[in-house]
């Protein structure tokens, strides 16, 4: 199973968005532990990369991909360092080729109907809607009239009380930031929120 299908499986993406990344190896064994095993490291933290080397040693599992990739360099050493799949904040032609060129999925983020098939028109599988949290389930809706063939991942105020309606209103997966991974979450707190999280998607996505 490759990394979009894993990501279409299991239909969350967790996002490690922290200024303090000492604790990366048990904040990704409480996450896999709660059954969510997709993570993405941003690179907003300067340590990302190697703390994203060094969980894919420690930690059986997982899949690791690097998140707030901005330019072409930045994707470039993000492969380099081992990431499974790449993921923008808005359209990034240059991070798209990159993972082209050496075959890691990069999903670009967008908002608007335009920016989103661009995104998808340069090559990307998968393409991230953000931010969400002021959009609402019923955007996504929208969006998959006109436009089915994209495959969305919303990301930005997904919480586990309403991950249901965005996967119900057509998401292929959800990307869960500080719902999920905060400063101040404990390692059982955070299983134990992956818990809820996994448990809502089986709930949401069973086959009736």
């Amino acid at each position: 199973m490759n990394v979009v299908e894993r990501i279409a499986e299991e239909k969350i993406i967790a996002i490690v968005r922290l200024e303090d990344l000492s604790e990366a190896r048990r904040i990704s064994e409480a996450l896999l532990e709660g059954g969510v095993s997709v993570v993405e490291f941003t690179l907003t933290n300067p340590d990302a990369l190697r703390v994203m080397e060094r969980v894919r040693e420690d930690v059986e599992g997982l899949s690791i991909g690097a998140g707030t990739v901005l330019d072409e360099q930045a994707a470039y050493a993000a492969i380099m360092a081992g990431a499974g799949f790449l993921v923008t904040p808005t359209v990034a032609p240059g991070v798209v080729e990159q993972g082209l060129r050496y075959g890691v999925p990069v999903i670009c983020g967008g908002m608007t109907p335009t920016e989103l098939l661009h995104a998808h028109s340069l090559g990307c599988e998968m393409v991230k809607v953000f931010p969400t949290g002021a959009l609402g389930p019923g955007y996504l809706k929208d969006l998959r009239g006109p436009l089915p063939q994209l495959q969305l991942i919303p990301t930005g105020g997904i919480q586990v009380s309403n991950v249901a309606a965005f996967l119900e209103a057509g998401a292929v997966a959800v990307g869960v930031g500080s719902a999920l991974v905060a400063a101040g979450k404990s390692p059982e707190e955070i299983a134990e929120t992956a818990s809820q999280f996994a448990t809502e998607v089986r709930r949401t996505t069973r086959d009736p």
